[in-house]
């Protein structure tokens, strides 16, 4: 079938596949450096517990056959290696059916974390990486030309990237329709950036500007995706750039980066492709038959885009085939922060001697300035972010991280970027205090330094000390 296969798109593929590598190689750190203090055995939300009330079919995972802290970090680690293999080429070296194997290790062992990750896993990039990464097995390697169907289904997941989080934005938040969203966004965002206060204070027409230029990229150029050449290749290097602004703007992960990954793909580089031999038979019988679920699977997603009742980052199924996106829905105006404090006193009172704990990348002091962490995803910093919206996002966790602080758990700790006290010597107390955040003003900057100013605003755990809590199970 000569219409199978694109060989222009051969370095197109190749520099895709070395970028997904990256992004699978980062996810896979950020597992084995995260996992025994978030969903260890001894973690905040153990695997174990979630195992014996999860059946397979529910979440399948190679967990459900095994599960111990030395064997979870041995796939985790077992992962970076196989992606540092990837983005260094190894599949080119393999056989058609060993390149696709190859990348077929990382779907299989990040799908296994995802499934048991519970909340701290429930992130919208987890199953972009997923389906992805599951059509990576079967874009082939320099053994056969990249095939037209899964070139498709990559720009049809950019597609739904893009179009289905400029939809929620217009049917939700109205300050995206009167262009303001922005006004806020860059103060209020989960994580932000270094570069974020200078984003806040950019002038507000030019965030009119950058709101509307985000409903073109959003709503009209995915669909030049589909258009013949080089109209495609342009709308995805739009889709790049807009890509690498966010970059910029604040630490989304790997969102913004796996997203560039795709729009790679859909970018036809000038170049000679080398000769390749035409696609064995079974390839072509396993690209079709994969493209042909896939396509079926999308109805769902299609169906939650066109909904009126559009619902962000939905998986439909436990394997994470198909999925839809969407991100910033609603912003906030307001920014909360909660900070959490201990104290060695023996009876705890307002004028203890109450010492902050400091996180790596949510605000705290407000003389710290934020940093870069993104693409590498700190998962109890954002879920922090949730937990200020509101203590029911935090409910599953937020006791069971307050009773490790007060052991000095230093698996917990090594989460955090400093911890008041010493190794021998835990707090008796911990509680947790609510404070509204803003950005200061150039003035404010000049003259105090800080990037930040905060206001009390209420209690938000009073102080509590271990004999109190339940005990570990």
């Amino acid at each position: 079938m000569e219409w199978f296969t694109a060989p222009d798109y051969w370095l197109s593929r190749l520099v895709f596949q070395r970028a997904l590598a990256g992004v699978y190689l980062v996810a896979f750190l950020t597992a084995a450096r995260q996992f025994r203090p978030l969903i260890g055995e001894h973690g905040m939300l153990p695997i174990p517990r979630l195992l014996s009330l999860t059946p397979f079919r529910r979440a399948p995972s190679i967990f459900q056959l095994h599960y111990t802290d030395r064997f979870f970090a041995a796939c985790a680690w077992t992962g970076c290696a196989v992606s540092a293999a990837l983005a260094a080429g190894l599949d080119s070296h393999l056989p058609l059916w060993g390149g696709m194997l190859l990348w077929l290790v990382p779907w299989v062992l990040y799908l296994s974390i995802v499934n048991v990750g519970q909340t701290w896993y429930a992130f919208g990039w987890e199953s972009l990486l997923l389906e992805v990464g599951f059509l990576a097995v079967f874009l082939g390697n320099d053994k056969v030309a990249p095939p037209v169907l899964v070139l498709f289904l990559l720009r049809w997941i950019l597609f739904r990237v893009e179009f289905g989080a400029g939809l929620i934005k217009l049917r939700g938040d109205a300050c995206w329709r009167k262009l303001t969203c922005l006004d806020f966004h860059h103060e209020t965002q989960p994580m932000p950036g270094p570069l974020s206060w200078f984003f806040h204070h950019l002038p507000r027409p030019l965030h009119r500007v950058e709101v509307a230029a985000n409903h073109v990229t959003q709503l009209v150029v995915p669909v030049l995706l589909f258009t013949p050449q080089p109209i495609a290749t342009a709308a995805a290097s739009l889709m790049i750039a807009t890509q690498l602004w966010l970059v910029l703007s604040g630490n989304f992960s790997w969102l913004n980066w796996i997203t560039i990954t795709l729009a790679l793909s859909a970018i036809r580089f000038p170049h000679t492709p080398p000769p390749a031999p035409g696609p064995p038979v079974w390839y072509e019988a396993a690209v079709l038959t994969v493209a042909a679920l896939l396509l079926w699977l999308s109805h769902r997603p299609v169906r939650n885009m066109i909904s009126r009742r559009q619902i962000m980052n939905r998986s439909f199924d436990p394997l994470h085939l198909v999925n839809s996106y969407g991100a910033f829905g609603t912003v906030g105006r307001i920014r909360h922060e909660v900070v959490i404090e201990g104290t060695t006193d023996a009876v705890p009172r307002e004028d203890s001697g109450w010492r902050e704990y400091e996180f790596r990348g949510k605000p705290g002091d407000p003389r710290r300035w934020p940093r870069q962490f993104a693409p590498y995803h700190l998962r109890l910093d954002w879920m922090m972010w949730f937990a200020a919206l509101s203590p029911g996002y935090a409910e599953p966790w937020f006791g069971a991280l307050v009773e490790r602080l007060l052991e000095n758990d230093r698996d917990t700790l090594g989460l955090l970027r400093s911890s008041p006290f010493p190794p021998d010597a835990p707090p008796r107390y911990i509680r947790a205090r609510l404070f509204r955040y803003r950005y200061t003003s150039w003035r404010e900057l000049r003259e105090t330094g800080a990037c930040w100013e905060r206001t009390f605003v209420r209690e938000y755990l009073p102080p509590t000390r271990l004999a109190a809590m339940t005990q570990r199970p």
